[in-house]
């Protein structure tokens, strides 16, 4: 049932990208320490080159004291002094190409964790609009499906006093089981509201949704098993809620080539649902990160710190690309991933989207 796919899956699971940090900092950490160890022993062989050549020199200046006697062991500190001299350069090479081959890959790791760190997000980017995909491609087959109803078919054919009253119980038990939804209305093809599921709560019956632009491409619709998906709006005759309005048309016998009467239209109640995807991706405190869904034209419809929704419009540097991740001008990480669809749900151009502070 419907009703049971309210969004409320469990959270996206990060652990192994986790043990993947963790990882590149024991590497890095290695790494550093090995350069120290390096540094600190060339350090010390060329105290003790130093040490070979002084000691080299005081014996030059002494054999020259004791004249012929000492020529013997002048060539001894000279050669003590010329093997100094290339342990100490054979230890600044050493030194120097340590330190860059430490350097080389200390760097080289910044960039894989830096592109695993990027991929990760893109990942769970695409997970957050998949499992919004994946339910409302349910809500899709939920309207189709009620536009068929036999209550709702009588109604939209003789709008009465009893098939209005048997249409707003029928919609009304829908919504019982389907938790997901604000309200259901049925309108005749003048855009007038002639039937809702919550009557006692929402005053929509008599109201006219003609200007709408979700009724606009409802009444023209082909067939029985075509849909439309609106926009995420404030609608106003639903205490200005957060909805995505789905909408098909109703035909004559409930056929879905049948002459159209009527339209059904059912609300999502988007804040809560969408709410529950954007803080459900389990980014780490360390990330920073701000989760978002935004539509075709870059406009927040469900951020995971709740600001903005509905009001912002975002800026991202597609580049030709429907999923990627690169890092803006302040250093902070933007991964993106488009809407992939699901089964027959085409999806809208949303994009899931995670931006990460520098």
């Amino acid at each position: 049932m419907s009703a049971a796919l309210g969004l409320k899956a469990k959270p996206i699971a990060t652990e192994p990208a986790d043990d993947d940090s963790d990882i590149s900092a024991l590497i890095n950490r290695l790494t550093a320490e090995v350069n120290q160890i390096a540094v600190d022993k060339t350090k010390s062989i060329q105290q003790i080159t130093n040490q070979m050549k002084m000691l080299a020199l005081n014996a030059l200046i002494e054999s020259s004291r004791a004249g012929a006697q000492g020529a013997g062991f002048a060539v001894v500190a000279q050669e003590v002094r010329g093997v100094g001299q290339q342990v100490e350069t054979i230890a600044r090479e050493l030194e120097s190409q340590l330190t860059k081959r430490t350097g080389d890959l200390v760097s080289s790791i910044e960039r894989m964790s830096r592109r695993s760190r990027g991929e990760r997000m893109m990942d769970l980017s695409l997970n957050a609009i998949e499992l919004i995909d994946r339910n409302l491609y349910e809500r899709t087959c939920d309207v189709r499906w009620w536009a068929t109803d036999s209550a709702v078919v009588d109604c939209a054919a003789s709008p009465g006093a009893a098939a209005v009253s048997h249409a707003s119980q029928r919609l009304g038990v829908i919504l019982g089981a389907y938790t997901v939804y604000l309200d259901l209305w049925l309108c005749d093809l003048d855009g007038n509201v002639i039937a809702n599921g919550r009557a006692d709560r929402f005053r929509a019956v008599g109201q006219n949704v003609a200007h709408t632009k979700w009724f606009r491409e409802a009444k023209g619709l082909r067939s029985g098993d075509d849909y439309v998906a609106g926009d995420v709006e404030n609608q106003p005759l639903l205490g200005n809620a957060q909805v995505a309005t789905y909408c098909a048309s109703v035909r004559a016998g409930g056929q879905a080539n049948g002459a159209p009467i009527g339209v059904l239209a059912i609300h999502f109640d988007w804040e809560p649902q969408a709410r529950a995807i954007v803080q459900g991706v389990r980014v780490g405190d360390s990330d920073k990160a701000r989760v978002l869904l935004v539509d075709s034209n870059f406009r927040v419809i469900a951020a995971s710190d709740g600001q903005g929704i509905l009001s912002e419009r975002i800026s991202i540097s597609l580049n030709g690309q429907a999923s990627g991740f690169y890092h803006d001008r302040t250093g902070a990480l933007i991964a993106f991933h488009a809407t992939p669809g699901y089964e027959t749900y085409r999806g809208l151009g949303w994009y899931g989207v995670i931006a990460c502070g520098a």
